[in-house]
């Protein structure tokens, strides 16, 4: 019987490639994008729905973007019209530390809390006939390069975003894994990932889902 994940993020779920200038709309390709790499390195059995947004947020709306910034209604709209799933991935909280969000690392956890609260309520998990949650702390930001200007204190907060994300983790009883254990973003826009390091986490994604 195969297994369905939807991977829910933002643009480093997506697959934005590192900015050499603001207003870049790109995105690598299949063959590089770290969730179609870890469907890849899974094998038969398992399908996969890709819902990266770039500029997703924890729990709030972006003044410069838009409303549905928000990832507690993205996962919503998510939950509602994909599906059945088994497994729900979540990589959030680089976008809460821009510099307009002014999120604390505890406003961070406490957006993430939610989005976990909405996917184990049990309407979504009966729709779904039950799924897991992969708790996805994400890589630390760098304060340097393209987005450098709207990210200040971001690289101070991102480091100890992991560790907050991990307790929540346990906290629920979810498993995790920290994407900076495995790669760092580009300093070129120091948010986005090298082709490799989408490879690389892929990888390291995949050996935790088959580890579940």
């Amino acid at each position: 019987m195969t297994k369905t994940i939807l991977t829910f993020g933002d643009s480093n779920t997506y697959g934005t490639p590192p900015a050499h200038a603001r207003g870049e709309n790109r995105r690598f390709g299949p063959e590089t994008r770290w969730p179609t790499v870890m469907l890849s390195e899974l094998g038969e059995g398992w399908a996969l729905i890709e819902d990266g947004l770039p500029g997703r947020t924890t729990s709030r709306a972006d003044p410069v973007m838009g409303a549905h910034m928000d990832g507690q209604l993205g996962l919503r709209i998510a939950l509602e019209s994909q599906g059945p799933i088994d497994l729900l991935t979540i990589m959030l909280g680089t976008n809460d530390l821009k510099t307009h969000h002014g999120a604390s690392v505890d406003q961070v956890v406490a957006g993430l809390a939610g989005l976990v609260g909405i996917a184990r309520s049990e309407p979504y998990q009966t729709r779904h006939n039950g799924f897991d949650i992969l708790l996805i702390a994400p890589a630390v930001v760098l304060e340097q390069g393209t987005y450098r200007d709207g990210l200040l204190g971001a690289q101070t907060k991102s480091r100890d975003l992991p560790f907050a994300i991990a307790q929540l983790a346990d906290h629920w009883g979810l498993p995790f894994l920290d994407a900076g254990m495995h790669i760092r973003p580009s300093p070129v826009d120091g948010l986005h990932f090298e082709a490799q390091d989408h490879i690389t986490l892929g990888r390291a994604i995949a050996a935790k889902v088959a580890s579940l």
